[in-house]
């Protein structure tokens, strides 16, 4: 059963929010307003559904102070009877609803995400292969009404990814791509195999929650930052300005290099995001490492190691090894057509969740 002075609380929270939204100061202010709309939009279901549950029990109320009325008519009573049974098996539906809307929102923190995507076992086919699957994720996103904003990317002489960041935000972005974490393998006939034989190449995906500022605290004297010119395909200088950043985070060793803007400041800023996001990665793979069982699925963990999914272009198949999924769809899922795939994996979380 819900916690009901919890959501008293979030039902005040809400009305505030709702007057912010419509204060000329927050309105002006891009930043805070974004920051506000958010936090609004993710408490609008659960208490949407808590008022209506509040509804129900005012009824329900009403109904019983009738069939407690010993002077009250016969057949009044029965139609009080019949509207309180009713009344009770909504009420029901609505605890079901808000305890699934919570419990959602206890594992849901609805952050940004950010994607690091690296190609791996098989040189400029594993290249194409990460621009393929990057191509993917942003066509989903795009399908979901997602935004998409590139962090930073060194391309391959194959016109590929070497490597490839960028963020997807959005109300149920987490939900349905923390799944991606993990190392994807493709069979398929290179575009450069005159024989046509099939070659495996692989690409890892690593998914990470953006925490806030407030979230992963980090030190300037932690930091030490080097800037230099940003460099293209075989290493020639596409910036005559220092413009490209490496941020090194001195306590944790974790290294981030951004280079795609031309803007020496706007590189540092969207390097700060991801070494952000890989600390905060860090800490919850630990933390994750420290749990006596872990969950089938692994979800969260960002582990690049395990074999997650294999595409198969000869048998038009993708498979997803977790759960032992199979669909013959592989040119849909390509091409950003991922619910199938991510649906049989929220089911299978959710059957992992109640076996616990």
């Amino acid at each position: 059963m819900f916690n009901e002075k919890k959501l008293h609380e979030q039902k005040l929270r809400f009305a505030e929010l709702e007057q912010m939204l419509g204060d000329q100061t927050v309105i002006s202010d891009a930043t805070q307003y974004q920051k506000i709309a958010k936090e609004y939009a993710g408490l609008t279901t659960v208490i949407e559904a808590f008022n209506e549950y509040l509804r129900v029990q005012a009824q329900l109320k009403e109904s019983q102070v009738i069939l407690a009325d010993k002077s009250a008519d016969q057949e009044w009573k029965e139609l009080a009877a019949a509207d309180a049974e009713d009344l009770r098996r909504k009420s029901e539906d609505l605890v079901k609803t808000i305890d699934e809307l919570t419990t959602v929102k206890k594992k849901e923190s609805n952050k940004d995400l950010i994607f690091e995507i690296r190609a791996g076992t098989g040189g400029e086919e594993a290249s194409l292969f990460a621009a393929d699957l990057c191509r993917m994720y942003m066509k989903y996103a795009e399908r979901n009404g997602w935004s998409v904003e590139m962090i930073d990317s060194a391309a391959s002489d194959a016109k590929g990814f070497k490597e490839v960041i960028f963020s997807v935000s959005g109300a149920g972005a987490e939900k349905h791509l923390k799944w991606e974490s993990g190392a994807h393998r493709v069979q398929r006939v290179p575009t450069t195999e005159a024989s046509g034989r099939i070659h495996t190449s692989a690409a890892t995906v690593a998914v990470m929650t953006e925490p806030d500022e407030v979230d992963v605290q980090i030190n300037p004297s932690d930091l030490k930052i080097d800037v230099f010119r940003s460099s293209g395909p075989g290493g020639q200088s596409v910036n005559t300005t220092d413009s490209a950043v490496r941020i090194t985070h001195l306590p944790t060793g974790t290294v981030v290099v951004c280079q795609d803007e031309r803007s020496q400041l706007k590189n540092k800023a969207k390097a700060m995001r991801v070494l952000r996001a890989r600390i905060m990665d860090k800490i919850m793979s630990e933390q994750t490492a420290k749990q006596t069982e872990e969950r089938r699925l692994k979800v969260g963990t960002g582990d690049r190691s395990d074999k997650i999914r294999t595409y198969n272009f000869p048998d038009r198949r993708v498979t997803d090894h977790r759960i032992g999924f199979t669909s013959h769809q592989l040119q849909s899922i390509l091409n950003g057509d991922l619910d199938e795939l991510t649906q049989a994996l929220i089911k299978a979380d959710e059957e992992d969740a109640m076996k616990e």
